[in-house]
């Protein structure tokens, strides 16, 4: 059998690499095991070709399809990303296709129970659905088996899975005509040939052209001659390949087609999405065509001005929660509206309520309900949510918070102001604490022995008076997470009790005028069940809205990390070396290092002593062996269980990584370097190190104290460190490197790793060290040291989660 007898990680990569080389199979979405996406980014973003089960054993092609049809249900994956054009599944022997199309009906069921485990085979659920694709894969299925059928398979994939494009559309309905509108004029309106000015002295505008598209089939014919209705609404009409006006008074001013620029974008655009609308929203569709306000006034954008990317994907989330008729059922207040962008979109005016910090926001938006906002003026209102009184709102809103049975209707939805108290000039020894960002706030007084530490930022105190003062409401909100992680939080998440519904992050660098790579979610609170913020899960989507998975938040953690080094550090502040303890989170990480002088900075600084230079290194490198990013920029680093003791390979590859390590910042200018890791045979070096130190150490003949006296007993032993055989890859790298040096003219011979990198890479006229060298041959054996490293900590990360310095 071609793939018999290997693991599933490994059979994946190699049909990959065996069938499907020409696209790429290394995108990771959500719980599917194996997905195929073109290399190649179209207009629209890259629609994927194939989601697939893998599994190592011989198992029959129905109940592979079920495992990934429950998998692709339970996440409602289909509802976050485009569908494929196939869904798959394949073992060792063979590998299945279906055209999604004839299985997406599946994921529609009513009364179904997605929230079964996929790999059990055992439950009602997955019965059913085995029952009603049976049918299906037995006239719709292709099969191959990879060694009978090789020419064959290669031959589909070549003209079926490669020219294929995504046959299931979005349909059109009452939740995301608007959205979809939005879309429309970032994409098809700039390739309509039309003078939009002359057009809307007319009173003839983009929207009408939007709806003359929705309201045509998927062979672009105007199929609504008995609709007389819809027919008659419509000022634009698509026909022959173009629009024609249909208004009566004025088509005879535009008798002519009006054209498209681009029938390509027109095109591929439109096949993302089923038309005409769902038959039962259509008249509601055409009713609220008023809805589709013109984009001709100019936003005011605030300092997180929330992307339309992602305002359409919180309503959406709204909708999922509560059901598609939530904006006829609940109200809505947006109490930090700015200028209305985070309700466009919404269709019931009478539910919505708009309030905002100035007057200048109020006179924006009520211009904008002068240009079709579908907004009420008498709704709209200034009002100061954190100083002012609840008195002060209008009489229709008071009735809704103080009656107890109404206020379970009314939605906060909200992306409020994300002011914090600190910067990094604070823990830098260069600045004071912002204490004051929030003084102006009379409410943080009264919150302060509330929430704590908490009240030094301006959402955390919108959260708590919501929680106060409207008691029993939804909360839908845009912040960042450390209200949930974050370490100034632990009285706030005594104060806020509430059911956590769901929710997404995206990147922060996609709002407007925010720095920093973290995430921003939306979370949905029910703050009428009452429950402590333990672990909240939520959805992950990159800049561009595609899903890529799901992100564990966790509210009750263990001690950190800076808690567990501090049983092995040593209080004389004497030793051969100083590692910096800075707050144990990856966005500090960039502070982390270990110099030969202890820092200005106002955290602890671990001493260096051969007796705990192994849990100080693993310390180092359990930190910086995994690159942060703006997914886990505030995730713990945690007091780890007690496994790690034993693995003496582990402890070993820590030492490796961190000798090695660019934040190795030990330099022989500051004083002694006892951590030269070769001998001076070994890198031909022109004159004998001041110390031997580290080889000693390596090589066992520095009596220090046993793993087993590290915690509780005084033996002394003398060990020779025993490395993987990734860690001698970044040995031997590294020592081509030190030869290279001790080569050169004019270099010191007790230099360290930042000496090296010094000597090469030289320095800006700021003193700081270069990224690059000119020499060729440095940076070739530089590379190649990175490299090597890299893999050393590929081989680390697995058991930095397995011993619980972090938590995934």
């Amino acid at each position: 059998m071609k793939y018999k007898n290997i693991r599933e990680e490994e059979l994946k990569n190699k049909v990959g690499a065996d069938w499907f080389k020409q696209f790429d199979t290394t995108e990771i979405l959500g719980n599917i095991d194996f997905t195929v996406f073109p290399k190649q980014d179209s207009l629209f973003g890259r629609a994927p070709l194939l989601w697939a089960e893998a599994k190592t054993g011989n198992y029959d092609i129905p109940t592979m399809f079920v495992q990934l049809i429950l998998t692709i249900g339970k996440a409602r994956t289909f509802d976050k990303t485009l569908p494929p054009a196939f869904i798959g599944a394949f073992d060792f022997k063979k590998i299945a296709f279906v055209d999604y199309i004839n299985i997406q009906d599946i994921f529609y069921l009513n009364d179904f129970n997605w929230n079964v485990t996929p790999s059990n085979h055992e439950t009602k659920e997955f019965q059913l659905i085995k029952e009603r694709i049976e049918s299906i894969l037995k006239t719709k299925t292709y099969v191959f088996d990879y060694e009978n059928d090789e020419k064959i398979l290669n031959a589909f994939i070549k003209s079926n899975v490669a020219k294929a494009t995504t046959k299931s559309k979005i349909k059109i309905d009452k939740n995301n005509f608007i959205p979809i509108y939005l879309r429309w004029v970032e994409i098809v309106k700039p390739i309509i040939d039309v003078d939009w000015d002359d057009l809307k002295k007319a009173n003839i505008f983009d929207s009408d052209f939007y709806f003359a598209d929705i309201f045509v089939d998927d062979k672009d014919t105007q199929n609504i001659e008995d609709d007389l209705t819809i027919r008659d609404s419509l000022f634009v009409v698509f026909e022959k390949q173009g629009y024609k006006i249909a208004k009566e008074n004025i088509k005879q001013m535009f008798d002519a087609t009006i054209n498209i620029r681009n029938k390509d974008i027109y095109l591929q655009f439109w096949k993302l999405y089923k038309r005409p609308p769902i038959k039962e929203f259509q008249d509601y569709i055409i009713e609220r065509k008023d809805l589709l306000v013109p984009q001709d006034i100019r936003e005011r954008k605030g300092a997180f001005f929330t992307p339309r990317i992602w305002v359409e994907l919180s309503q959406k989330y709204l909708n999922d929660y509560l059901g598609e008729n939530w904006q006829d059922e609940y109200y809505i207040w947006d109490c930090a509206g700015g200028t209305g962008n985070l309700l466009r979109g919404l269709t019931n005016k009478y539910n919505i309520y708009v309030s905002t910090l100035d007057q200048s926001d109020v006179n924006v938006m009520h211009e904008r309900i002068e240009h079709g906002a579908n907004l009420l003026k008498n709704h709209i209102f200034q009002f100061d949510f954190l100083n002012d009184d609840f008195t002060r709102l209008p009489l229709s809103l008071q009735d809704i918070i103080n009656d107890k049975e109404k206020c379970k209707k009314l939605i906060i939805y909200i992306n409020p102001p994300y002011a914090e108290a600190t910067s990094s000039k604070t823990v830098s020894g260069t600045g004071e604490n912002k204490a004051g960002v929030t003084t102006n706030f009379k409410i943080k007084e009264q919150l302060n022995p509330k929430i704590g530490n908490a009240s030094n930022e301006i959402f955390a105190l919108f959260m708590a008076v919501i929680y106060e003062k409207i008691q029993g409401c939804i909360l839908g909100q845009f912040s960042k997470l450390k209200f949930v992680n974050g370490s100034n939080f632990r009285k706030f998440k005594d104060f806020f009790l509430a059911e956590y519904v769901s929710g997404f992050v995206v990147p922060a660098e996609t709002f407007d005028n925010v720095k920093g790579k973290f995430p921003i979610g939306f979370t949905i609170w029910n703050t009428s069940i009452k429950s402590k913020i333990n672990t909240i899960s939520a959805d992950i989507y990159d800049k561009n809205g595609n899903y890529s998975g799901v992100k564990n938040f966790y509210g009750s953690l263990p001690k950190s990390i800076n808690k567990w080094i501090k049983v092995f550090d040593d209080d004389t502040k004497s030793g051969l070396g100083f590692m910096e303890n800075p707050a144990p989170d990856f966005q500090n990480n960039k502070f982390l290092s270990f110099t030969n002088k202890i820092g200005t900075r106002h955290v602890n600084y671990f001493s260096f002593k051969s007796t705990n230079l192994i849990p100080g290194l693993i310390y180092f490198s359990v930190r910086n062996s995994i690159s942060a990013t703006w997914l886990n920029d505030r995730d713990q680093f945690l007091f780890p269980n007690e496994r790690w003791k034993t693995d003496l390979e582990f402890q070993n590859d820590c030492l490796a990584f961190a000798l090695f390590d660019g934040q190795n910042r030990i330099t022989v200018v500051k004083g002694a370097n006892h951590w030269i890791p070769f001998t001076e045979q070994e890198v031909n070096a022109q004159n004998r190190f001041e110390s031997n130190f580290m080889t000693d150490f390596i090589n066992g003949k520095i009596e220090i104290e046993s793993e087993t006296n590290l915690f509780g007993s005084s033996k002394k032993q003398i060990v020779k460190k025993e490395f993987s055989a990734e860690a001698i890859a970044v040995f031997d790298a590294g020592r081509e490197l030190w030869k290279y040096y001790h080569n050169q003219s004019n270099v010191s011979v007790n230099a360290s790793l930042y000496d090296i990198r010094d000597y090469f890479q030289g320095r800006n006229d700021k003193g700081r060290m270069n990224s690059k060298s000119n020499d060729s041959a440095y940076m070739e054996l530089i590379n190649e040291l990175r490299n090597k490293l890299n893999f050393l900590a590929d081989k680390i990360k697995p058991k930095i989660y397995e011993y619980g310095f972090l938590k995934e």
